[in-house]
């Protein structure tokens, strides 16, 4: 079986159980996942609190991404199940759509939307006061330092580029959890240590993190537990 969260600093150490019932926790229980009888994911469990980040490990084709894919309710899981809050984990659910963001794979982008149009529209649909919106879009530019993109369109991005702009959708949009597979990749980097800030200020203030990653240095930085999943 993959291993249990653990913390960086004492491998040793399980995870933790919620601490009250209701509390703001998701929570994996034994969730597999099997197509045509192989295994893309063997037994796995995973615990987060709010204000906690647990970082997924292992080598490539051991389930990192099936594993988010199947926190985030994007993914139905072959057996065991995800709960945030006690409550099923459901894509489909807009309970779920409202409490958690993922960023597994790239984002639906419109060819006719600029960069900051993208960023309005993602605020808009989520709640946002219409009169700030622009307002917003500018910031969250800023603070990935990709204000000088703001009326470029997707196409013209480049690879690096178009990651800082799949970030900044999935950071504009408000949630209580965040999932999110390898952000670090096609980051230079200074990027890195950026991305690296701004999640560890949404942690800080309560939001929950899972995220998958190869970098030693995000993991480190981030992890309160970290999960490491095997080759078999």
């Amino acid at each position: 079986m993959a291993s249990m969260p653990s913390s960086p600093a004492d491998p040793s150490l399980p995870s933790g159980a919620p601490a009250a019932a209701g509390a703001d926790v998701l929570q994996a229980d034994g969730v597999t996942k099997q197509v045509d009888g192989a295994w893309l994911l063997h037994p796995t469990d995973l615990v987060a609190g709010p204000g906690e980040c647990v970082v997924v490990r292992g080598p490539n084709g051991t389930g990192k991404t099936t594993l988010l894919r199947i926190v985030a309710g994007l993914l139905a899981p072959t057996a065991g199940t995800v709960t945030y809050r006690g409550r099923p984990v459901d894509d489909r659910d807009p309970a779920t759509r409202a409490a958690l963001a993922a960023l597994v794979g790239a984002p639906t982008a419109y060819r006719d939307l600029t960069v900051t149009d993208h960023l309005v529209l993602v605020d808009a649909t989520w709640g946002g006061d219409p009169a700030g919106c622009d307002a917003r879009a500018a910031e969250m530019l800023e603070s990935l330092e990709i204000a000088h993109l703001a009326t470029r369109f997707p196409y013209e991005l480049s690879s690096g580029q178009q990651q800082l702009f799949h970030l900044a959708l999935f950071l504009q949009r408000p949630a209580r959890v965040l999932v999110l597979d390898e952000p670090e990749q096609r980051l230079d980097p200074h990027k890195r240590a950026i991305l690296t800030d701004i999640l560890s200020a949404r942690t800080e203030s309560g939001q929950t993190l899972v995220i998958a990653t190869h970098d030693e240095g995000l993991s480190d930085a981030l992890a309160d537990y970290v999960l490491e999943l095997a080759a078999w």
